[in-house]
């Protein structure tokens, strides 16, 4: 598809996304391409809409139903557990809505991983998704935000949110035969996490691997961020990240902060995008085939 293998690494955020799908959009529009997508919650909620090739799909379905009561929030957490409706944001909206062009996404051959947190090993797994709609539930495990969501059930095994073990799957990718590799972020430069304090060990006591991820979470993110500069400051990889600070909740309901993210994510893409054509196109690549992940 490209004139070398290009990997897409996608943050998550919750609704911070929409910085992610404002860039995609832009891409889409500009015909920058991918052969691979590593997807985090949200960023694999509204990253498969590049698979899809919907450009504005994203950011059109939230500001009209940002204050649907069905589709995300209190509401929703008290009536079904999940903070995010299922039957609304899985089945009404994807068929029916604001369809997924399930076609497209099957036919166009990107390989796109979601990420997901296996409860009972703690740890990340890369689910290939080849037929969105054989395999919706795992986009909804990668969206599914620990403590306001109940985990959901896959083949025997219960998953929630990639981002509570490998937010940003670099290092991962980092592992595979990458030439180059994009990562967006929905942070600013230098955010960094501190350690949660949430109640793991009250809410998933039953699930100890899974605690232990959780204690250690913000070394492992805070790791994969000084591997991540140390990559950009080489010019081996390319990274998008807010140039500015857009203070949003979780579950924002406010259609003027969405639009203003979705707007910052054109923006800030639009002034790199020389850049990373000339990145996608120079004969510099990732990493030698025999180097390893240091």
């Amino acid at each position: 598809m490209t004139k070398y293998k290009t990997t897409l690494i996608l943050e998550g955020g919750a609704m911070r996304g929409l910085y992610t799908a404002g860039i995609l959009d832009v891409f889409m529009e500009n015909d920058i391409n991918a052969d691979e997508i590593y997807g985090v919650s949200a960023g694999a909620l509204f990253g498969l809409n590049f698979k899809s090739r919907q450009i504005g799909r994203a950011l059109r379905y939230n500001l009209k139903y940002a204050n649907e009561k069905n589709y995300m929030g209190l509401y929703s957490l008290i009536t079904t557990g999940n903070v995010m409706n299922k039957d609304f944001c899985f089945k009404k909206l994807v068929y029916e809505l604001d369809r997924l062009d399930f076609e497209t996404y099957k036919n166009n051959p990107i390989d796109f991983y979601a990420v997901v947190t296996n409860l009972q090993t703690g740890k990340p797994e890369y689910k290939k998704i080849d037929d969105a709609h054989k395999d919706m539930e795992y986009f909804r495990a990668t969206g599914s935000m620990p403590f306001v969501s109940r985990p959901v059930e896959i083949n025997g095994n219960l998953y929630l949110d990639g981002a509570m073990s490998d937010a940003v799957p670099f290092k991962k990718v980092l592992e595979t035969n990458c030439e180059k590799i994009i990562v967006i972020l929905t942070r600013p430069s230098g955010y960094r996490k501190h350690r949660s304090r949430l109640p793991y060990n009250l809410f998933y006591g039953k699930f100890p691997n899974l605690v232990k991820t959780a204690k250690n979470f913000h070394n492992e993110y805070n790791e994969t961020m000084d591997l991540i500069e140390k990559y950009e400051s080489e010019n081996k990889i390319i990274v998008l990240r807010p140039s500015k600070l857009v203070k949003m909740k979780r579950v924002e309901k406010d259609t003027n902060k969405l639009q203003t993210i979705y707007d910052l994510g054109i923006s800030d893409c639009m002034q790199k995008l020389d850049k990373i054509k000339e990145y996608l196109d120079s004969p510099i690549v990732v990493k030698e085939p025999s180097e390893s992940v240091k």
